[in-house]
């Protein structure tokens, strides 16, 4: 029997494909506009808190993978019961506009398309609190632009449904703050051993500092890295009134700072008295010290006992 003509064989094939591309074509437009327009009940959120987020269920399921399981530390604290230094160190950290924007960063945003173009990648977000809440309750990490699109609507959600001091406390709750750790109250009590109500100020610019990337740093590190960015956010937090304007006799001095700076005047004391005998200090007079108060931060944090 005399095979068909090949003419009609590539029809046939022709066919068949355009039959598929007919038939999958659909699914493959519904898929991604399903995942966009299932949302999730954001007014319930006005007197429920969450047990479980979306972060917590994607860095369990990353650790089971690599065969490390992961141990999950969150415990819910009311915003009362969550140190003000916090809450205004994470705001100045994380989103200085918050009670000013509707969800969205308009300058920020800008930046971070301009930076994103130059690299060609997603390399900056600019992301608001509202952003970072509606990604860590709802989505992933993950950066692709279906993801984003979803994350935009949530954060309208969460902008329209709830008011600024909801966010903000949700925020605080589940906010990741180490590997397994989330939220003031977990971060307080394993990085400091005390409550979120009790920390410091230097305790929360610690932990402030850390949230660009909370897996890969530890506010109890003291590289010169960041060493900088505590020191830089315990300014911003001076400048903006979140913190009393301290004298010099308030700061406590260290030790070191302090023997340097008795040995440099007596030094140039001494040197004073050579030129001038009759201007020798007596042997009880005391150097007197003069520092710059903004030199003598230098945040210091104990590393939490075992």
């Amino acid at each position: 029997m005399n095979p068909p003509p090949a003419k009609a064989v590539n029809m046939s094939w022709r066919r068949k494909l355009a039959y598929a591309v007919l038939a999958i074509g659909p699914l493959i437009v519904a898929a991604p506009l399903t995942y966009l327009l299932w949302l999730p009940n954001v007014p319930a959120l006005r007197t429920s808190n969450p047990v479980h987020t979306s972060l917590m269920e994607l860095r369990e399921q990353q650790a089971l993978r690599n065969g490390q399981p992961l141990k999950t530390v969150y415990r819910w604290k009311d915003l009362k019961e969550i140190s003000p230094h916090l809450a205004h160190a994470v705001l100045l950290s994380e989103d200085d506009v918050f009670y000013e924007h509707k969800g969205f960063d308009m300058e920020q945003i800008r930046l971070a398309v301009k930076i994103d173009w130059e690299k060609k990648r997603f390399a900056y977000g600019g992301s608001t609190l509202t952003q970072q809440l509606a990604r860590s309750l709802y989505l992933s990490p993950r950066k692709n632009i279906f993801r984003k699109a979803k994350e935009a609507l949530i954060t309208l959600l969460l902008e329209r449904d709830l008011s600024k001091t909801r966010i903000l406390e949700l925020y605080l709750n589940v906010v990741e703050w180490g590997r397994g750790i989330y939220g003031a109250e977990a971060a307080a009590q394993t990085y400091f051993q005390k409550p979120a109500k009790d920390l410091t100020p230097d305790e929360a610019v610690a932990l402030a500092s850390i949230l660009p990337s909370p897996r890969r740093w530890s506010p109890l590190s003291e590289r010169s890295f960041m060493a900088r960015r505590r020191t830089r956010l315990y300014a911003r937090m001076r400048r903006a009134g979140f913190l009393p304007v301290e004298t010099l006799a308030d700061l406590k001095i260290p030790d070191e700072v302090q023997e340097l700076a008795n040995m440099a005047n007596s030094f140039l004391q001494q040197q004073a008295a050579n030129d001038n005998p009759s201007s020798r200090p007596s042997a009880d007079s005391e150097p007197e010290v003069m520092l710059n108060e903004e030199d003598l931060y230098v945040p210091t944090h104990e590393a939490p006992q075992p």
